[in-house]
């Protein structure tokens, strides 16, 4: 059978079998396309684990099922079919086993399987927090920054801000709709999604026209967890979708991430959550990259900024450290405080005069203005 006969298979079987069917699944992949579509047609064995009232369900949208209109639909869209066995299709969905999907429907021009192989997956809340929509739009641009593909799933909120933070760095995204690619979902979301469809990629395992519901929603989120190396959480309550894909994403071995977020704030007590077990929390796009990239990928040191006192020798620091806040000391008890020799102390005491940290008066030492700003902060740590 060529590989169009099972393009034209699997376009059927989009049509029939709902995302994430693990029972057709398992049929599709013992049977074969061929067979299957020849058993919903005409009538035969029924896949082990199915009722009558289902396979009838099964049968009658096969009946209306016309792959062909589909495909000659998409094509006016500017939409193709990938299916298992293209050159274009992610091997990584296979991880899926028998909830892959039957065929991805792709518009925009770029190679699915070559973005997919270095792509990174931002989803969460919907009803984000302006935080929370300006954590998503940093990741975004950072990531496609580093030469990372954004995923994520075009919705309201977080998802939004991820993408149009990847297309104002100039990056590449891919949204994963829950619907037909040729109606974007939510409506208020054509533009963005036509934009990325322009700049990126528009994905989905639902034939053309094919609305939304709440299962499918969720059963998209699968797709983006195993399309992607590793999938970072930003805003989600207990009971969200973006929770669904990150733990879809660890039980496929791949990375699964959180951006923390105020504790008193419903909306980051999923991500908590999350992190509380084997999520891996990250602050911006350096962290997520050192996680999921190569070897050599690595973040920047993390520390606050570099002040004066930082770059003194330790033992003029130990100095310094023994004068009081306020008023003046003599050498020899600044000596025992360092826990050096008077003469030690009274060279690093001229060292550090000359750096502008200390003052003479007579026979006493004191620290200037600026320093004691400076020791101040430094104490106020402990």
């Amino acid at each position: 059978m060529s590989q169009e006969d099972e393009r034209l298979q699997r376009a059927f079987l989009a049509r029939v079998i709902e995302p994430g069917d693990e029972v057709c699944g398992r049929w599709l992949r013992a049977v074969g396309a061929a067979e299957a579509v020849r058993r919903l047609v005409a009538g035969g064995e029924r896949p082990r684990g199915v009722t009558d009232k289902r396979w009838a369900g099964l049968r009658a949208r096969a009946a209306r099922a016309d792959p062909e209109r589909d495909l000659a639909v998409a094509r006016e869209a500017g939409t193709r079919f990938v299916c298992p066995g293209d050159p274009e299709w992610p091997a990584q969905l296979d991880d899926l086993g028998d909830t892959r999907p039957t065929g991805l429907w792709v518009r925009g021009r770029p190679s699915l399987r070559i973005w997919a192989l270095r792509s990174v997956a931002v989803v969460g809340a919907r009803a984000c927090t302006e935080y929370g929509a300006h954590m998503a739009a940093m990741l975004g641009a950072g990531l496609a920054e580093r030469g990372w593909v954004v995923v994520s799933g075009g919705a309201y909120g977080v998802d939004g801000a991820t993408h149009r933070g990847a297309l104002g760095a100039g990056g590449a995204t891919v949204a994963v709709l829950a619907c037909g690619v040729d109606r974007p979902y939510p409506r208020g979301h054509t533009e963005l999604i036509t934009r990325i469809a322009e700049q990126g990629l528009v994905v989905g395992e639902l034939p053309p026209g094919d609305h939304p519901t709440p299962s499918r929603f969720i059963l998209r989120n699968r797709v983006i967890a195993a399309l992607t190396r590793g999938t970072v959480v930003v805003e989600a309550a207990y009971r969200s979708g973006a929770l669904v894909t990150a733990r879809a994403a660890q039980r496929l071995g791949r990375f699964a991430m959180g951006v923390p977020g105020p504790v008193t704030s419903g909306l980051s007590a999923g991500v908590h959550e999350l992190l509380r077990g084997e999520a891996v929390l990250v602050t911006d796009a350096a962290d997520v990259a050192e996680l999921v990239g190569d070897i050599g990928e690595l973040a920047p040191d993390r520390r606050g900024p570099v002040l004066p006192r930082d770059l003194l020798d330790p033992g003029a620091g130990r100095v310094l450290a023994a004068l009081p806040a306020r008023g003046l000391a003599e050498a020899e008890d600044i000596a025992r405080g360092a826990g050096t020799t008077t003469d030690d102390a009274v060279g690093r005491l001229y060292e550090l005069r000359s750096l502008g940290f200390v003052e003479r008066h007579g026979d006493g030492w004191k620290l200037t203005r600026q320093a004691m700003i400076s020791v101040r902060g430094d104490r106020s740590e402990c």
